[in-house]
């Protein structure tokens, strides 16, 4: 939420589009918590199924919102096509949860880095095949996060990426 208001720093409205299991009511908490610390007014919008998006898009650009946050899930991941064409199209700056938004044309992303979440499972499956009892192994935060910024959705939307957020990306798409 810091993220996308540094991106935007005008932002006054953010909608949360995350589907119903993503957008449960502690991650909502943590949502409004966050936004209100920001000084920003807060709608979530939960979308059950593929076609509960495709009906709930028309409605978020219907509302006043300056920023969109996009909580990913499977269901986000398998409509990232038609989310990232919706904000291009309605002039939105998106913040999204994993780096494949930013590359398919999504202003942002943050989220953990799935190369080394697959690493430390592999790891972890390995203990377990040589013996390990799975109750014994550690339960483990992702350690390393992407950043990154899609320059040419940055440009397209009017927005000027300040140094100082552009230092923190892991990936800058030009």
């Amino acid at each position: 939420m810091e993220l996308l208001r540094e991106l935007v720093p005008g932002s006054s409205h953010v909608t949360a589009l995350g589907s119903t299991p993503s957008l449960d009511g502690a991650r909502d908490e943590e949502l409004a918590v966050a936004a209100r610390a920001l000084g920003l007014q807060l709608r979530a919008l939960r979308v059950p199924t593929a076609e509960a998006l495709t009906e709930a898009l028309p409605r978020a650009a219907g509302e006043r919102t300056d920023a969109l946050l996009v909580v990913h899930s499977g269901l986000m991941a398998s409509q990232q096509t038609p989310i990232v064409e919706f904000a291009a199209r309605q002039g939105l700056p998106a913040m999204y949860g994993r780096r494949i938004y930013a590359e398919a044309g999504g202003l942002a992303a943050y989220g953990p880095n799935l190369r080394d979440l697959y690493y430390r499972a592999a790891t972890h499956v390995d203990k377990i095949l040589k013996g390990t009892k799975p109750t014994d192994l550690p339960v483990e935060q992702p350690m390393r996060f992407d950043f990154a910024i899609n320059l040419k959705t940055a440009q397209a939307l009017g927005l000027t990426i300040p140094q100082h957020v552009l230092l923190q990306a892991t990936e800058v798409i030009e």
